[in-house]
């Protein structure tokens, strides 16, 4: 099954949730859902919880968890069942009721809006926020040195703000370059 038919069997899954009301997905047995996943499937899947997260569906810790399990995952039915509560996504603008999507319809893109800003993640703010702290410090304790020694002492604080502070620069920007060819 190609990576187009599995989204298509999952986004199904879900617009068959949705839909159906009371009705829940996993009561019902597909046979899709016992075929194996691709990494593609687990990302998209990844995504979808990323978006949840973002629109307050999901507490910080239940995302993690399913993110743990998504990626964990091997049959289609497996990355359903980490969608079942979650409506499906919605372009912003479009109707919030979707109608039931057929398995042979093409599947709805998660929105990936062109002019939406990129989002610093969360590891490289704290990263960025030690830095710094201990290049603020450092100076501080420079100044110190220069006011209670009454002459000019080597800025070594550079030493400290430079190396350290060119390498998270670079990981930021690495960053940001492989969130943006994973929009493409």
């Amino acid at each position: 099954m190609g990576n187009i038919q599995a989204r298509q069997c999952i986004e199904a899954g879900v617009a068959d949730m949705t839909a159906q009301g009371d009705e829940r997905r996993d009561q019902r047995s597909r046979p899709e859902d016992g075929l194996r996943a691709a990494d593609e499937d687990r990302q998209w899947v990844a995504d979808r919880l990323r978006l949840a997260l973002d629109q307050g569906r999901l507490r910080l810790a239940e995302y993690d968890d399913r993110l743990r399990v998504a990626y964990a995952a091997r049959t289609y039915a497996e990355l359903n069942a980490l969608l079942d509560d979650l409506p499906p996504p919605v372009a912003p603008g479009a109707a919030a009721v979707v109608p039931a999507a057929t398995p042979t319809s093409q599947p709805a893109a998660a929105p990936t809006p062109a002019n939406q800003e990129w989002r610093m993640p969360t590891a490289l703010m704290v990263l960025w926020t030690i830095w710094g702290g201990a290049v603020l410090i450092n100076v501080v304790v420079w100044l110190l040195v220069m006011v209670g020694t009454g002459q000019a002492v080597y800025p070594w604080p550079m030493w400290v703000a430079g190396p350290s502070g060119a390498a998270l620069l670079a990981t930021t920007i690495g960053v940001r370059e492989i969130h943006r060819h994973r929009r493409r």
